[in-house]
């Protein structure tokens, strides 16, 4: 792991961060694990939430990609339907990362998901077609998830001792 590379990439993206994303460090003893609050982008369902988003880089970063999922349950074609979060963007794929790949470049990518989901490459196919065929029962449930899971402060999951 380079740490170096891991504390430039956190100066950049905390200084100057994607809309509406607030990064921080949560413990001063691991730089491999960022917390994000990401506000849901203005004219989406999703624009009235707040979402957690957490991020952890592998011992082996840059060259493996970081590892991105919601803390915060949301109806999306391209991220789990369940409290893992795990997030489908092709960027973050083993077989499409590159390592010269600027993290603010991926935090954008994952705040896009949100403005512009991706239902041709869904982790959850069933959204997916709602999304594509049905579009105003998506966005029903899509409102009702902001309700019951993003309307207040995101929750982020207790540290794991385990590395």
């Amino acid at each position: 792991m380079s740490a170096k590379r891991i504390a430039k990439d956190f100066a950049t993206c905390s200084a100057n961060p994607p809309a509406g994303m607030t990064i921080t460090m949560p413990y001063e003893d691991d730089i491999t694990t960022w917390h994000i609050v990401l506000q849901g982008p203005a004219d989406t369902v999703y624009a009235k939430g707040q979402y957690g988003i957490v991020v952890k880089l592998p011992g082996d970063y840059p060259f493996k990609p970081p590892v991105i999922t919601f803390a915060t349950r949301i109806y999306h074609p391209n991220i789990t339907n369940d409290s893992l979060g795990n997030i489908c963007l092709a960027m973050l794929k083993t077989d499409n990362w590159k390592p010269a790949f600027p993290m603010i470049n991926v935090l954008e990518a994952v705040r896009n998901l949100l403005v512009e989901p991706q239902p041709d490459d869904p982790l959850e196919a069933r959204i997916a077609d709602e999304y594509r065929t049905q579009r105003a029962h998506f966005e029903k449930e899509a409102a009702q998830y902001v309700v019951k899971y993003a309307s207040g402060a995101p929750k982020f999951p207790e540290r794991s001792l385990a590395a």
